[in-house]
């Protein structure tokens, strides 16, 4: 891979990884899971609609787009946005980024359940199978300080909505074209969604300092909108399959940044379920060339159930602002 290539990936990987902090940051300095959301949201729009104006991008102009983009946005952005911030209430944001890194294997399981991925392969069961393996040895059930708690079931619930959002983004939407400004409609649409709750789901602003300021406009500026156009020329240069390798990343600078800047400590259990997390995930991603999926930087709507867990490996705290290419 070039040197650039890399450089991009290192620093996508970081800018995605940190949003886990961002998130908690936001939440111990005043501001509610909502207003989070509606902020990153508008903010990573914003840097959309720039990086389309420049690319002489226009908006979608047809209903049948937005009409799409209504459903996709709550499924990619809204919603998992919300639960992720309405998760870190509760739990840490290292262990938040490991159970994002389950959206693989609920896209993997919802495209068997709905018959649109290839039948399974010796080594994609077993990835399968120690994927979830991972996830029980997370929360560990039969232990009283397993993580069996509401906000855990947030985070769990984020990664299940980003794999049914891809499930119908890649049936309905990838393959329009003008990808930066329908990912600017999607975020514009999301934030339209988090505003509708907005006055009734949040308090006032009466406890917020300027971390929090700091915080969310880091999150929403770079870790929402830079890091969509970073992973567009990840994928445009070297293809789906190594973009994807940044996801493996994640899960391990939410835990670094966790304990580094917020005195987090994840235990040994936590540690060995992001392991064998990862090692289930990397067995059930589609090899190169096979079907012609995870070899293609451009992959068509016709192709989308077998593609769904490759698009799903670079998913973040709500880091994917809207449609891979």
């Amino acid at each position: 891979m070039p040197l650039a290539s890399t450089l991009r990936m290192a620093v996508l990987a970081l800018l995605w990884g940190s949003g886990f902090l961002w998130i908690k940051l936001a939440l111990n300095h005043g501001l509610s899971p909502l207003q989070i959301t509606v902020t990153r949201c508008a903010l990573g729009a914003g840097v959309l609609l720039a990086l389309a104006l420049a690319a002489r991008q226009r908006l979608p102009r047809d209903r049948r787009t937005w009409g799409h983009l209504l459903v996709a946005a709550f499924l990619c952005n809204a919603l998992p946005f919300a639960l992720f911030s309405v998760g870190e209430q509760t739990v840490d944001s290292g262990t938040a980024g490991v159970l994002n890194a389950t959206t693989p294997l609920w896209a993997l399981l919802l495209g068997l359940l709905l018959g649109t991925d290839r039948p399974l392969s010796p080594a994609r069961l077993t990835g399968l199978l120690l994927g979830f393996t991972g996830v029980l040895l997370i929360f560990a059930p039969w232990e009283r300080a397993g993580l069996m708690t509401g906000g855990a079931l947030a985070l769990l619930g984020a990664a299940v909505s980003y794999a049914v959002a891809f499930a119908y983004m890649g049936r309905h939407l990838t393959g329009r074209g003008a990808p930066l400004a329908v990912s600017a409609a999607q975020l514009l649409t999301a934030t339209g969604w988090a505003g509708l709750a907005l006055p009734v789901g949040s308090p006032g602003a009466a406890g917020v300092d300027a971390t929090a300021f700091v915080a969310v406009t880091v999150l929403g500026i770079f870790g929402t909108g830079v890091t969509f156009y970073l992973n567009y020329r990840l994928i445009e240069d070297e293809g789906a399959t190594s973009a994807a390798t940044v996801g493996y990343l994640l899960p391990v600078v939410s835990v670094a940044l966790g304990a580094l800047f917020l005195d987090e400590r994840v235990g040994p259990r936590v540690i060995a379920g992001m392991v064998v997390v990862l090692a289930g995930v990397s067995l059930t991603r589609p090899r190169k060339g096979a079907a012609g999926v995870a070899s293609s930087p451009a992959p068509t709507a016709a192709r989308a159930g077998a593609r769904t867990t490759t698009a799903a490996a670079t998913a973040t705290a709500g880091g994917r602002p809207g449609l891979r290419r």
